[in-house]
């Protein structure tokens, strides 16, 4: 059993609500999270003093996973928008430090290398990104790989304001080495935010991990959303660990990089699982698969509508306990091969992800796989409802739907969402045997995540 607190990234419902429906897979973990109103959004900061407070105020807990960022700057957003100082940034995380030296246990904790985004929208940057998003990863991808860039395209005082964050940035995340060292982490996890190959960001993990070689217990891995995921199952993972077979459905084609990623599938799927406490396994030996439903050639983007060939093969029927990390699109289901899962007749499942991307995907699905596998006392309720919605959000909603409401804002507050998403609540309800009522809401008022709520 393990008392587990968890400082999430911000409040979305992957962020918030999916570490609560995994840990309810087992009855004999806790897991506390601060009022979600404490937690930032895509417009607000995290009430970051009521975080500390809340967690000074925590008793009896073993282990505590922090998004440093909510501590920093107030989530993930803000870490990049944030004009605060290093003095004011250190002056939080210290006192966090003071907190977590009081209550003597085990910190997992995690830090995003910012990211570069690769368009001209600003939701989620500083405003300029509208006019200059482009051209600034631009700059940022040759700059890193051939050495030079071309400044002109971008003005000065622009450059400057986007060096002058970066630095800072880079700045903390080298404070939190120095914290490692000190041993106030027990694990330290950068994360590779919407990453390419090359980048200003992708540059700056090389040198973290030069930095951070001789110390134990730090690791530098693609992703964000998925990392406080991976973290749980490393939690209520500790001590012997999961052999995990990676089976894929094009084998051949494992070194092909995923959108928004810097390294390969099959790193990418061995990082994953060295990460969540598990062990790279052959499908002889294993305690668990991790059936892959990997891209061919290039990986799908359903948001930006590039699609890969769908799936038209057979489900194998797997005689050991697996699970689904379905990664042939970024940003949704690939609807073919989830039609053909729902045939099965899911003997031995342990789960289905499929959402946003790789890593987002491959870390949801083995902390929920991992945590059920290695119950203490397995919730089966827990688990169809988890099903549920990981199926609807991904499967129905991001590769289905979604393309059908999001060109008209009007269907953020009306009925069209529960019409179109009628025809697949009886497939998934049915599936699991299970009796609710859905509601649904758009927690950012975008398209582009949704929160399913199960009803009595």
């Amino acid at each position: 059993m393990a008392n587990i607190a968890l400082i999430p990234i911000d409040n979305r419902p992957v962020c918030y609500k999916l570490p609560k429906d995994i840990i309810e897979l087992d009855k004999s973990h806790k897991l506390f999270l601060p009022d979600i109103d404490l937690m930032g959004s895509l417009t607000k900061n995290a009430d970051i003093n009521g975080i500390l407070n809340w967690l000074e105020g925590l008793k009896n807990i073993d282990i505590i996973i922090a998004s440093l960022d909510t501590i920093a700057y107030g989530g993930l957003i803000p870490s990049r928008r944030s004009t605060d100082i290093t003095s004011e940034i250190k002056a939080r995380i210290d006192k966090f430090v003071k907190i977590i030296k009081e209550k003597n246990v085990k910190v997992f904790a995690f830090s995003s290398i910012m990211r570069i985004s690769n368009n001209n929208v600003n939701e989620e940057e500083k405003d300029y990104w509208v006019l200059y998003g482009k051209k600034i990863f631009e700059y940022s991808y040759n700059l890193d790989k051939y050495g030079f860039s071309d400044t002109f395209r971008v003005p000065d005082e622009i450059l400057k304001d986007y060096f002058k964050t970066r630095e800072r940035n880079f700045e903390i995340n080298k404070y939190y080495l120095e914290l490692k060292k000190q041993g106030i982490f027990d694990t330290l996890v950068y994360s590779k935010d919407d990453c390419a190959q090359f980048g200003l960001n992708v540059k700056e993990a090389r040198e973290l991990q030069d930095l951070s070689k001789n110390i134990e217990g730090i690791y530098i891995k693609t992703g964000a959303d998925e990392i406080p995921l991976t973290l749980l199952s490393r939690a209520v993972n500790l001590g012997k660990k999961v052999k995990i077979a990676p089976v894929y459905t094009n084998s051949e084609s494992l070194n092909n990089i995923s959108k928004y990623e810097d390294i390969s599938v099959k790193e990418s799927v061995n990082s994953q699982i060295e990460l969540s406490g598990g062990i790279v396994s052959d499908e002889a030996d294993c305690d668990l698969i991790l059936y892959v439903n990997n891209f061919k050639n290039e990986q799908g983007e359903l948001v930006m509508d590039v699609f890969e060939p769908l799936f038209n093969g057979k489900i194998p029927k797997f005689n050991k306990p697996y699970f689904v990390a379905d990664i042939l699109n970024a940003n949704g289901s690939d609807d073919n091969f989830v039609k053909e899962l729902l045939k099965t007749d899911f003997n031995n499942f342990y789960g289905y992800s499929g959402w946003n991307t790789t890593g987002n995907t491959l870390g949801g699905g083995l902390s929920a796989a991992l945590t059920y596998f290695k119950a203490n006392e397995p919730d089966e309720i827990a688990f169809k409802k988890l099903q549920t919605v990981r199926f609807l959000d991904d499967w129905a909603y991001q590769a289905n739907v979604r393309t059908l409401i999001r060109n008209n804002p009007e269907n953020l507050i009306n009925g069209v969402i529960i019409e179109k998403m009628h025809h697949y609540e009886k497939i998934i309800l049915d599936k699991f045997t299970l009796n609710a009522k859905i509601k649904y809401a758009f927690p950012w008022n975008r398209f582009f995540e949704i929160d399913i709520i199960l009803c009595k």
